[in-house]
């Protein structure tokens, strides 16, 4: 921006990602959980919920990378961003539409057209968001960011989730989800009203020709973890066939927590080290700790993220809620979650000053295991808000604290390229938590009905083992320059 800085001008920049995450915290924790069920019943509800998330969030990490690239070539009079933010917002409202029409749908119909839908709605949704977040860095000075991301960061974290917990929530779980959809369709206009409120220079400057290696790259890198987390989850899906003959609950539950924890194990390390040499090829020998680095940020966003994306079956399972009933104290506790993730992500930048990077994201991998545990241990609704509240706090930390660690690792010249791969890791949590994840609870389901919640009290207790494992593989990231860190050029 050449001109001064207005009050306003940290709204327009920011505001929609107020929309964006209205838009996601609507659906995915509750809107999408709520009508998979409907369509495929109790016994199948966390498979077929895992197989939409799975290829929804990979067909979203290749839109926003394809989208991206085409806006920062856009020569439009309008500008490179706000065309697509435009666009992809008037699009999203007729997906939107058409997931509130699959309500009346049921069965396999149902299912398969929200399947449709919701894969066509994270094409254009994506189309917006990859033009929004590049507005800072387009418009803003280096030394106004700080200010114009700590808007950003209320925009897109407490205050979608309290207007989801106060409204969205309450409406969905009184069984008025029109209700609810129609909220955030009018927040998701609103927001990109303001937004065409920003002021954008057309591109005038001649670009070199497009390079595609980097999203073929990125397709391949997709293609390949895809393949494996398919693998995975089919493997784990046959042992329900072995385990016919077996009625011992206990034992049941050893055996599963084993496999599913092994499973999401050999997800999370083959799926990065896939990535990494796709995406590095020889030079990812030179710098082992990033690898490390990954497998961490991975094994933890895999508890962090599905916790929240299967919370509303949990919480149904757990508490004896019905259906809908769930909705409300679900978006309660992402209420709880969120605004504590928002508090630590800040009071963790103070710590890593004291206690180092490493030692943070140690300590919040220890704390979220302890939520975890306190949340499964006993059936009350107290007891899950404060596991939510030691979730929320150690994720705040290891956000902050991680991408900090991070940003140590990689060589400064190659920053880009090293860090896009972790965008991997955001995507490719939710797709290994819930595609292997929705099984094990569906197996549980089945053959215990009379327990009820009892495959999800072993999902989250997965999630736990996960957090902790975070940590071990911390144990291999060393930030030292002298030959065992990122900067070695020999190992």
């Amino acid at each position: 921006m050449k001109h001064a800085f207005r009050w306003y001008d940290y709204i327009t920049t920011n505001i929609y990602f107020f929309g964006l995450s209205t838009l996601s915290q609507t659906l995915s924790p509750l809107v999408y959980p709520l009508l998979v069920q409907q369509f495929v019943g109790e016994e199948a509800k966390g498979t077929f919920f895992g197989t939409l998330r799975l290829w929804s969030l990979m067909v979203a990490l290749l839109a926003q990378a394809f989208w991206g690239i085409l806006s920062d070539r856009t020569t439009l009079r309008w500008g490179r961003r706000r065309p697509y933010i435009f666009g992809g917002t008037l699009i999203d409202l007729v997906f939107i539409a058409l997931i509130g029409f699959s309500a009346g749908l049921s069965g396999w119909t149902g299912f398969g057209f929200l399947f449709v839908i919701a894969i066509l709605l994270q094409i254009s949704s994506n189309a917006a968001q990859a033009a929004q977040q590049a507005l800072i860095p387009d418009l803003i000075p280096e030394d106004h960011r700080g200010r114009f991301s700590a808007v950003k960061a209320v925009f897109e974290v407490p205050l979608p989730l309290i207007l989801v917990a106060f409204t969205v929530g309450r409406m969905i779980s009184a069984g008025n989800m029109s209700g609810g959809m129609l909220i955030m369709v009018g927040v998701l206009i609103a927001s990109m009203v303001i937004t065409m409120w920003v002021h954008e220079e057309p591109l005038t400057e001649k670009l070199p020709p497009l390079d595609w290696q980097p999203l073929a790259r990125l397709v391949l890198m997709t293609a390949l973890f895809t393949v494996i987390i398919l693998g995975l989850g089919e493997g784990t899906k046959l042992m329900g066939g072995l385990l016919a003959g077996v009625n011992d609950v206990a034992a049941l539950m050893l055996i599963w927590g084993l496999v599913g924890l092994v499973a999401m194990l050999i997800a999370v390390a083959l799926g990065v080290y896939v990535s990494v040499r796709v995406s590095l090829g020889d030079a990812a020998r030179a710098h082992p700790s990033f690898a490390w680095w990954v497998i961490n940020r991975l094994a933890f966003l895999v508890g962090a993220i599905n916790i929240s994306t299967f919370v509303v079956f949990f919480l149904q399972g757990r508490l004896g809620l019905v259906r809908e009933k769930a909705a409300a104290p679900a978006a309660n506790l992402l209420l709880i979650v969120g605004v504590l993730i928002l508090i630590f992500a800040f009071v963790s930048g103070w710590l890593t000053d004291r206690i180092g990077h490493k030692r943070v994201v140690a300590v919040a991998g220890v704390v979220a295991a302890v939520g975890v545990a306190i949340a499964i241990a006993i059936p009350d609704l107290v007891a899950i808000d404060v596991g939510g509240v030691l979730i929320g706090a150690a994720t705040g930390m290891f956000y902050t604290a991680n991408w900090a660690l991070g940003t140590d690792l990689v060589p400064q010249a190659e920053a880009g390229r090293y860090l896009g791969i972790s965008n991997l890791a955001g995507a490719g949590a939710g797709a290994v938590g819930a595609y292997i994840g929705g099984p094990i609870a569906d197996y549980f389901t089945v053959r215990f009905p009379a327990i009820p919640g009892i495959g999800y009290v072993l999902l989250f207790a997965i999630y736990g083992a996960l957090f902790l494992l975070s940590v071990i593989a911390l144990a291999r990231v060393s930030t030292d320059s002298n030959g065992e860190g990122a900067y070695s050029p020999t190992r």
